[in-house]
């Protein structure tokens, strides 16, 4: 079968996009469960909330490829850094990973058939 022609039915399905698609939205959000934990009991222990907040996260992985980010942001998009880019920094890990994660889950699901039209 050449490699770029439809499977047996006509119909180009890809199962394994949405099915990798759908699996790293489920880790990602296992992950913003487990940081909403962690805050939580870390919040319940100091008796004030303290996220663990996107930059802190980063850095704890990769302090060098988060001074990179920073750096080239801060050298191309300057006028955004103050007001948008350093906020999103400072935001909950466990948001912003939920947010990725619903994205990926959304963009891994079927699509709805449609009820009345025909398809080819």
């Amino acid at each position: 079968m050449p490699p770029f022609t439809l499977p047996a039915g006509g119909k180009n399905r890809q199962p394994m996009i949405r099915f990798v698609l759908r699996f790293l939205g489920l880790c990602l959000l296992a992950a913003a469960f487990v940081f909403f934990v962690y805050d939580g009991t870390k919040s319940i222990a100091n008796q004030q909330f303290l996220p663990l907040k996107v930059g802190e996260l980063w850095a704890d992985i990769d302090q060098h490829s988060l001074n990179a980010v920073q750096d080239w942001f801060k050298a191309k998009l300057l006028w955004a850094w103050d007001p948008y880019l350093q906020g999103f920094f400072d935001l909950p890990s466990w948001a912003v990973l939920a947010v990725i994660a619903a994205i990926l889950v959304m963009l891994g699901r079927k699509k709805k058939r449609l009820i009345g039209y025909a398809r080819d």
